[in-house]
Order: structure tokens, then sequence, then C-alpha cells
């Protein structure tokens, strides 16, 4: 079963139901976090599944970005 059907864009972060972006065609992935409990005894498998562990998964996850005219400092 899936994490959310709430789906991001990883090219412009807009938000949808499918895994196509409507604004930008790009690829969107599951918005919502994997799965986490420290008494869950299949974590460490089902991160090595999803390849949590690999450099590349941890440069596509997202992060705060300033934007332009952004006052909340």
């Amino acid at each position: 079963m899936a994490r959310s059907k709430m789906q991001k864009c990883r090219e412009c972060g807009s938000y949808g139901l499918s895994t196509t972006c409507k604004e930008c065609g790009g690829v969107a992935q599951a918005a919502g976090p994997l799965k986490f409990s420290p008494q869950d005894p299949q974590s460490e498998r089902r991160r090595k599944y999803e390849k949590v562990t690999d450099p590349e998964w941890v440069d596509n996850l997202p992060s705060p970005k300033k934007e332009k005219g952004d006052s909340n400092e």
C-alpha cells in the first residue's frame, strides 16, 4: 500500500494525485515521509528495499529553500 496518495513534483514542487506533474510534466513522488517505528522489526529491510541508505536518495530529498521576497527572517 502506498504511503500517501498525495504526490509532490521533484522539479517544480507542486502537489497532485498522479505520478506525473500537471504543471510541468515532471516526475512526482510520494509527499509523505517513510514509515518509522523504533519497535518495527522490518524497518531495516524496508529501508534497504526502498534504497534509503543510497546517497542518491538523500540528494532527492526536498530541502527548505528561501523564496525571493520571503520576509520570515
